[in-house]
């Protein structure tokens, strides 16, 4: 069994859920850390035992002296097409993080350059991976809905209008972000929308900002088209709809998620409280299928990157190939020019330019 070694490049809040999924996948060795903060780079190399000859401050750097197959990149999404540039031409396999890229432009541009080095492009998107939508996924492949009619996908969240001055938030750059809401959080719900139900033939969108403590939106609704099915994303961080507990002191994501599917032989119905249950086409029961399911960050970690050492040994697509992403960033941008013309956006199926 080959072992191969990753080198994880941006060692910042969301890498330990990274690193500790590639710790616990048998034939995976984190080989190599890199990041442009030497105290951040230290503390998770003590965390997860990577020695200094193997901590660099620079990708350049590492893929010039660590012995590493996969680079993992775990940035902002403005650094994404250096970064992939860099580990194609050193013929590296990529892990990228979400949002892909700022633009639909550089995300067609890394999925060339990947093309054209011959090596693997994955876009880490773990939400489609979470325990409520495996189970649910698993329950549209098995058709015990039939036909669909409308699925109604609620996000909720009571943060943006925390975000005041002085407050210490996790991911403090949510401030400065003129595209907030469906830039930060679009890629992995049109991804997980896409995973279920496959691509819309059209989007309308409407967004909003409520919080005077940030720059862009942080609510909005996306109205998704097909031949015999609706759905409706009705998505919020400002929003005190669903606080049935007291939120505390510490401001942080409190992510709770509620999903409706219409079909003709009954509708799943996923609660806030992770419950998942059908209720029978008659109306006259409701079957509970999981009492409680969970958004399980760290699980779905991985069984993503399982996913990707996987296809990488089988040489199989990746679920969410670079090329497939586009569509995902086709939605994710189309929200914007929705809201902007007040008009609906034609998806295109292809993840070809």
């Amino acid at each position: 069994m080959k072992l191969w070694k990753v080198g994880l490049v941006g060692t910042g809040w969301w890498s330990e859920k990274h690193l500790k999924a590639w710790s616990q996948i048998p034939n995976v060795e984190i080989a190599a850390l890199c990041n442009r903060s030497r105290s951040k780079l230290v503390d998770r190399a003590r965390q997860f035992g990577v020695g200094d000859e193997n901590l660099f401050q620079s990708l350049e750097e590492m893929l010039a002296l660590a012995d590493i197959d996969i680079v993992d990149i775990v940035t902002g999404p403005e650094t994404h097409l250096d970064l992939v540039r860099q580990a194609a031409s050193a013929g590296k396999h990529i892990m990228c993080q979400k949002p892909f890229a700022p633009s639909l432009e550089q995300a067609v541009e890394m999925v060339a350059i990947a093309k054209e080095a011959g090596v693997r492009l994955m876009v880490t998107e773990n939400w489609r991976w979470l325990q409520p939508f495996q189970t649910i996924k698993q329950l549209l492949v098995e058709g015990v809905l039939g036909q669909l009619h409308v699925a109604r996908y609620v996000h909720t969240d009571y943060y943006t209008p925390r975000m005041e001055p002085g407050a210490v938030l996790p991911q403090p750059f949510f401030r400065e972000m003129p595209k907030l809401l469906f830039y930060e959080m679009g890629a992995h719900w049109f991804d997980t929308w896409r995973f279920l139900f496959g691509t819309p033939d059209r989007l309308y969108a409407e967004t909003l900002r409520v919080s005077p403590y940030i720059k862009g939106e942080d609510s909005g609704i996306v109205i998704l088209g097909y031949e015999n099915f609706y759905g409706i994303m009705d998505m919020s961080w400002a929003t005190r709809q669903k606080l049935d507990v007291p939120l505390g002191k510490e401001v942080g994501p409190v992510h709770l998620e509620q999903l409706v599917i219409d079909g003709e032989n009954g509708t799943i119905k996923l609660y806030t409280s992770g419950k998942i249950s059908i209720v029978a086409k008659d109306s006259s029961r409701e079957v509970i299928i999981k009492e409680k399911t969970e958004l399980d960050h760290e699980e779905s970690h991985y069984r993503l990157q399982s996913h990707f050492i996987e296809a990488l040994e089988k040489n199989e697509p990746f679920q969410t190939e670079g090329d497939d992403n586009l569509v995902t960033l086709r939605m994710l941008f189309g929200v914007y020019e929705s809201a902007a013309s007040h008009l609906p956006v034609l998806m295109e199926r292809s993840g070809q330019a």
